[in-house]
């Protein structure tokens, strides 16, 4: 049997901007990225601490060492800069290797970093 398991996750970062006049998704600053084990168009899950919005969406990378976080599309008008988010994604595994698995989770600076 294979279940959906949390791979990675981002919890509470701070939203650097939000690009309405986009075609969609999220830049997140590749080091951010590379912390949690992201990858470019992977999807991800995103939830807004500050008015309760869920959404999916997919990553683009963001300039390494920006701290950059920007909700692109209409994903912008969920979130306001400097709301606070959690940004999660998941794999599908094996019951038997998911018990496990350890995902890479990190806890950002208010700097972003």
């Amino acid at each position: 049997m294979k279940i959906e398991v949390l791979k990675s996750k981002i919890h509470r970062i701070r939203v650097t901007e939000a690009n309405l006049n986009y075609i969609g998704s999220i830049t997140i600053d590749e080091d951010l990225m590379d912390a949690v084990n992201l990858i470019e168009n992977e999807k991800v899950h995103v939830i807004n601490i500050n008015n309760g919005e869920r959404l999916e969406t997919y990553v683009i990378k963001g300039k390494r060492g920006s701290g950059v976080i920007c909700l692109n599309g209409p994903a912008a008008r969920k979130v306001q800069v400097d709301d606070i988010v959690i940004i999660l994604s998941y794999g599908i595994m094996d019951f038997e290797e998911a018990k496990n698995f350890t995902p890479r989770i990190i806890f950002p600076k208010e700097t972003n970093s």
